[in-house]
């Protein structure tokens, strides 16, 4: 079986192009990782590949490598930012595995002992709280 085609029109590579804001906490030369917009907890963040790859059945070794030291640095600097006991990391691919955006991207979610992850409603948050959480985790990252 074969994935479909990368959609270049897809959200997350109009974030990367610059044609759509974003609350960005890292970037390097391969990757990106920013404030979910739709949190599933405080501090959920997400890391994309800036190269094109629909998800993890066609991105390249050497990509996914890359996406994954930056998975690790902001998980890491999230369980600071927010006094996380924790942290939960997802990637879903393909509609059947539960991936919405078709570009390739990992969830960093801070996590909280007794505390469940809230429900994907598509409800987005204020944008001030995601600035305020981005500032946060920026400041871990820098203090690293």
């Amino acid at each position: 079986m074969t994935t479909a085609p990368y959609d270049s029109d897809n959200i997350f590579a109009k974030i990367l192009r610059g044609e759509m804001p974003c609350h960005k906490v890292y970037e390097d030369t391969h990757t990106l990782a920013f404030m979910d917009i739709m949190p599933r907890g405080q501090g959920h963040c997400l890391v994309l590949p800036k190269k094109p790859a629909r998800n993890v059945l066609d991105a390249k070794p050497e990509d996914l490598a890359r996406v994954m030291v930056t998975v690790q640095k902001l998980s890491h600097a999230v369980m600071e930012a927010f006094g996380a006991d924790g942290v939960t990391i997802q990637q879903f691919n393909e509609p059947a595995g539960g991936q919405i955006v078709f570009h390739l991207h990992v969830h960093v979610i801070p996590r909280f002992d007794g505390v469940k992850l809230r429900p994907h409603t598509g409800e987005m948050e204020d944008q001030g709280v995601l600035k305020d959480n981005a500032e946060k985790i920026m400041r871990a990252l820098a203090s690293a």
